[in-house]
């Protein structure tokens, strides 16, 4: 891994989170802003077809056609997202699809990206060394503690620091996919439902006047079950596959364990520090970006995360990235990748967004009954819709919603309960449902754990989740 070629992208990601201090924002005709709030109203099921063209690239391109996907993935995305652009340009002028564009460039995906390029920088500086042996206890111990960390720094930053120790774990074991599901399941999703700093959508609940240790109080009884659950039909399966193994032992001992590379771990401290500012400082002042208002602390965020990925850039050693295989492909992949989802995603969004006059009003009408809220379907909607669409919008679609206030939805409970566990939970559904899914199943890829195809997951989470997800409906939702 030579440090020097990474260099150009981080400048790159740096110049535009400056970018828009130097820019201006230039004339166009109309309220644009108020556009795009009101063009979800407009827009048919079929705007949707680009994104969905997009996920059916995703499932069946690498199984199909695996050398073509492996060296165009980019210009597929490419495509289905300007699939979108394109005609919307035509249809509904110019000016509203640059701004929307911009919008999701600078308030989406260029955070989204600097999140999880830190992340997966700094993490990946972080080594755990020795003879880490992956027995099912062992490897459970691993989930339980990524599960566990995953609320106080993340599903992203846990998923980052602990997935390749517990692919090294695993590597001399035959059986190893279900592993990485479990993982992604527990630590990428499940695990970051305890507080704000664990998932995006409790994160936008938070700045909606949410309290912080809301959901610690709350979930925290749904997500011990679910853990609980999850991680007993783990070990079982494990054990049991272990000892069709043979009970292997790696071939050679390594040593006792350690940890190289630990002033990374100050550093992923300084990533949660820097997205908790974010959310609690607000100097109220920003600068616009063609009619998109970019707010001060969110540049100052991702200046900083920038600033930390550079500072592990320069301090960790080469040995110790080699050590943990790292590679830059999955990050690559993930930018290319989530550039089409998010520019083909605009109009699913723009119509959820809409609400009862939107196309999609009968889905929202679901949600009450007789003038009373549906847990139940509070729950499945947000995680059905959350599981193929960004889960923080969808978040905000539903606890607008149910009314918005966040003083009397902490005070009714389970209709804020339904909506943040469905957002946090069934992000686990897809590959794309939380923003480590993808990155997790690109490492252990590149690691060369054959992982199943967009398809085949949901197969292993609609066969493992969905019955657990009845069960919590039955337990806390009806």
């Amino acid at each position: 891994m030579q440090q020097r070629r990474i260099w150009p992208w981080v400048a790159a990601l740096l110049g535009v989170a400056l970018l828009g201090g130097l820019a201006p924002a230039w004339a166009a005709g109309g309220d644009l802003h108020h556009a795009a709030e009101e063009i979800g109203k407009e827009l048919g099921a079929l705007w949707v077809i680009p994104f969905a063209c997009m996920l059916l690239s995703i499932a069946v391109m690498p199984l199909t056609v695996p050398h073509f996907w492996h060296h165009h993935y980019g210009k597929v995305a490419a495509f289905w997202g300007l699939a979108f652009l394109v005609p919307f340009a035509l249809t509904h002028g110019f000016d509203l699809a640059l701004y929307e564009v911009v919008h999701t460039a600078l308030l989406e995906y260029i955070p989204f990206i600097i999140l999880l390029f830190s992340l997966f920088t700094i993490a990946g500086g972080v080594c755990l060394t020795g003879s880490l042996v992956g027995t099912p206890k062992v490897n459970a111990g691993l989930l339980l503690l990524g599960t566990i960390l995953a609320s106080w720094m993340g599903t992203t930053g846990a998923a980052m620091l602990l997935i390749r120790p517990l692919l090294r774990a695993i590597a001399h074991r035959k059986y190893k996919v279900h592993t990485v599901v479990f993982f992604i399941f527990l630590v990428a999703n499940i695990g970051g439902s305890l507080t704000p700093l664990g998932d995006p959508p409790l994160f936008l609940g938070f700045l909606k006047g949410v309290s912080f240790f809301w959901t610690t109080v709350h979930l925290f009884v749904p997500m011990v079950v679910l853990a609980a659950i999850l991680l007993t039909l783990y070990l079982i399966v494990d054990t049991v596959l272990f000892n069709k193994e043979g009970r292997p032992t790696p071939p050679e001992a390594k040593g006792k364990l350690g940890l190289e590379g630990t002033h990374n771990l100050l550093l992923l401290g300084g990533v949660v520090g820097g997205v908790l500012m974010s959310g609690m400082w607000n100097p109220g002042t920003g600068f616009d970006v063609y009619h998109v208002h970019v707010e001060l602390q969110n540049v100052v965020r991702d200046i900083l995360l920038l600033i930390l990925a550079g500072i592990s850039l320069k301090t960790t050693s080469f040995e110790t990235r080699r050590k943990n295989e790292f590679d830059w492909e999955p990050i690559r992949e993930v930018a290319k990748l989530f550039a089409g989802i998010f520019l083909s995603m605009i109009p699913a969004i723009a119509i959820l967004r809409a609400g009862e006059e939107g196309a999609l009003r009968s889905i929202i009408a679901l949600v009450s009954e007789n003038g009373q809220p549906n847990h139940a379907m509070y729950f499945w909607l947000t995680g059905v819709l959350s599981s193929f669409l960004d889960n923080a919008p969808t978040y905000l679609v539903f606890f607008n919603t149910a009314g918005g206030d966040a003083q009397v939805l902490m005070q009714e409970v389970t209709t804020l309960l339904a909506i943040s566990a469905g957002a946090v939970f069934m992000g686990a559904n897809t590959y794309i449902g939380n923003a480590p899914n993808f990155m997790v199943r690109s490492i252990a890829e590149s690691t060369g754990v054959k992982m199943p195809s967009f398809f085949g997951y949901m197969a292993w989470s609609i066969g493992i989740l969905v019955p657990c997800f009845i069960l919590m409906t039955v337990l806390f939702f009806l």
